[in-house]
């Protein structure tokens, strides 16, 4: 019994050093992680609610802040400790090196990440061709970009391949060109089917006057005279107006006898009189 308290009364001092250490190292931890959490949804509440940020750069703001706060967290908590966190620092920084040398494709997609962010080929929501995939941009981090095809299928695409490939942003100007064909038949009036499609034109409000739309016959084919329509309208209208369009003006043709030919072939037969 007395060894057991002359043995507590040495450990004592100990466990009230270290001890008090720890608790503190709890601490600074908990509050450091509840800071990190805390501020990243300010930050995040503040931006989408000003003008001055874009979207596009939110989720990566926001990110940064937690990782800058836990680290320095983390120090706190080694220092509490006693640990040199200058020396850690250097050892962190070859060991960083080392799997950056491991990590090179990796590193690929953050060097890409940046450069996305900096020339902006595209923002959140853009609707977009990134090489042969189509859809809609929901997030771009600092190694993937997130988006989501026009049927809403998720996709996820590392950032080294989305800058190396060709890019078309469909919602980056705020004009779009509507490229459409049609094929009436040989017997047909050309003036009077381009003369119906140019009142389909000017019948809806959505065409723009400028620049003005073509109207021209562009080939002759093996069946039908083709007939090319290219209306302007501003970016949100092209899909709605190509379908009222097409309707529209098939309508007009059905009314004033202006046909659509199917394919068709001359077949010439000869008597081998032999």
């Amino acid at each position: 019994m007395e060894q057991f308290s002359s043995l507590q009364e040495e450990l004592m001092p100990y466990f009230v050093e270290y001890g008090l250490e720890l608790i503190g190292a709890i601490a600074i931890l908990i509050v450091g992680l509840v800071a990190a959490k805390w501020l990243g949804q300010r930050i995040e509440r503040y931006m989408d609610k000003s003008e001055r940020f874009d979207p596009t750069i939110t989720p990566l703001f926001v990110k940064a802040t937690k990782i800058l706060i836990i680290a320095v967290t983390i120090l706190a908590v080694l220092n509490k400790f006693g640990v040199e966190t200058a020396s850690l620092i250097a050892v962190l920084g070859t060991i960083g090196l080392a799997i950056g040398l491991a990590l090179q494709g990796t590193l690929s997609n953050i060097a890409s990440g940046i450069m996305l962010f900096m020339l902006r080929p595209f923002n959140v929501g853009d609707a977009v061709d990134i090489g042969s995939t189509s859809g809609v941009v929901d997030e771009i981090g600092l190694f993937v970009t997130e988006m989501h095809t026009f049927d809403n299928i998720a996709i996820t695409m590392p950032n080294s391949k989305v800058w190396g490939t060709e890019i078309r942003n469909y919602s980056r100007n705020d004009k779009r060109r509507v490229d459409m064909e049609f094929g009436i038949a040989y017997d047909d009036d050309m003036d009077k089917a381009m003369n119906i499609v140019n009142e389909v034109l000017a019948a809806d409000d959505r065409v723009l006057d400028e620049p003005e739309p073509l109207v021209a016959v562009s080939n002759l084919g093996d069946s039908a005279v083709g007939i090319r329509v290219r209306p302007w309208t501003e970016t949100p209208n092209a899909w709605p107006l190509r379908y009222a369009l097409t309707k529209r003006i098939k309508e007009r043709f059905d009314e004033e006898d202006i046909s659509f030919p199917f394919p068709q072939r001359d077949v010439h037969l000869f008597q081998d009189n032999g």
